[in-house]
């Protein structure tokens, strides 16, 4: 990483000098503007919309439009008198609970790294933090703009995170909010089991950007001059819930399939979202090797039982005939002709 600004952090009378890097990168796959019929870069030429000349980096300034196809022209000179900062120092101006920022406000999030000397007070300020369960509020300034700021703790580094200013926050003044809608206590019990049945525990690793990553799959297709494979069945969105109840209900079902679980009674199960489904595989997995064994033993036990019973009658066809052979001699002795004398 390379540190985009240098500067220090004024905790009381303690300064802490620090670098500052990007905590954070965009992944997106980025593309020019070409001419589709030979690839060449499509260019853009800064030009005057009154005369139509072309203009150069110098020659531009800062308008504000102030309505009425009138413009108020800024020079540097007006920016010099503004009350920036130029210390380059992130000024704390208080400590509060973390829960009382609202997570709306964050904005872009930096590591700062203590340089020289300010390895100790750096580390002083970080295990304060940690010991208090709080953040510091602090004003600083980054790419000619003020900012507000929170500083906490990240895997043993502190982390400066930009905010926006409460009055960049919009009022979200949606009609329904001003409707009497009631919900009936079955649909809130539902829809609570609906939510414990999808309680888990938050692994990012697991989430992944699809599109990002089937996009990158046709470009380098491209590249090598193959056919991308499109899949046969594509995912429709759901369609709006007719019956409330009913599609909590299955929801809940479908919920408990994917963790492996019976549906609730009178219910069908559904098929596994593919978050679910994610974390439940390898449960699935365990489940399955262990009722193996049972399985096998059951077998042999059927197997063992099935041979038996043949053995079994064999024999008790046999013994009859034993037991007629005594009776047959005896007829014969019976029918055979006395001797006269």
């Amino acid at each position: 990483m390379r540190a985009i600004w240098k500067g220090a952090v004024s905790f009381g009378l303690v300064s802490i000098g620090v670098k500052l890097y990007s905590a954070t990168e965009e992944k997106d796959i980025r593309f020019h503007q070409v001419h589709r019929e030979d690839g060449g870069r499509i260019r853009y030429k800064r030009t005057c919309s009154v005369c139509g000349e072309e203009v150069t980096y110098d020659d531009i300034a800062k308008g504000y439009d102030i309505g009425g196809g009138e413009m108020v022209i800024l020079t540097d000179e007006d920016f010099a008198d503004l009350p920036l900062t130029s210390s380059r120092a992130i000024d704390v101006l208080e400590f509060v609970p973390a829960e009382q920022v609202d997570p709306i406000l964050y904005n872009k999030a930096y590591f700062l790294e203590p340089e020289g000397t300010a390895t100790k007070p750096y580390v002083l300020l970080r295990d304060a933090l940690i010991d208090s369960e709080r953040v510091a509020i602090v004003k600083v300034a980054l790419r000619q703009r003020e900012q507000l700021a929170t500083l906490r703790v990240r895997e043993g580094v502190l982390l400066l995170n930009t905010m926006l200013w409460p009055d960049e926050i919009r009022n979200p003044g949606f009609g329904f909010l001003d409707e009497d809608l009631k919900v009936r206590p079955p649909e809130l019990a539902m829809a609570s089991s609906l939510i414990d049945s999808m309680t888990g525990e938050f692994e990012p690793d697991v989430f992944t950007d699809d599109y990002r990553a089937a996009l990158q799959e046709v470009i380098d297709a491209k590249v090598e001059g193959r056919e991308v494979v499109q899949p046969e069945e594509v995912e429709e969105a759901p369609a709006a819930a007719v019956d409330l109840m009913a599609a909590l209900k299955a929801s809940v079902d479908r919920a408990r399939a994917a963790r492996g679980e019976q549906p609730a009674r009178g219910g069908g199960g559904g098929e596994p979202t593919p978050i679910s489904a994610a974390r439940s595989a390898q449960k699935a997995a365990e489940k399955k090797a262990a009722k193996a064994p049972a399985k096998k033993a059951t077998a042999k036990k059927t197997a063992e039982k099935k041979t038996a019973e043949p053995a079994k009658k064999t024999a008790a066809k046999k013994t009859p005939a034993k037991k007629a052979e005594p009776a047959k001699k005896t007829a014969a002795r019976k029918t055979a002709p006395r001797k006269s004398a």
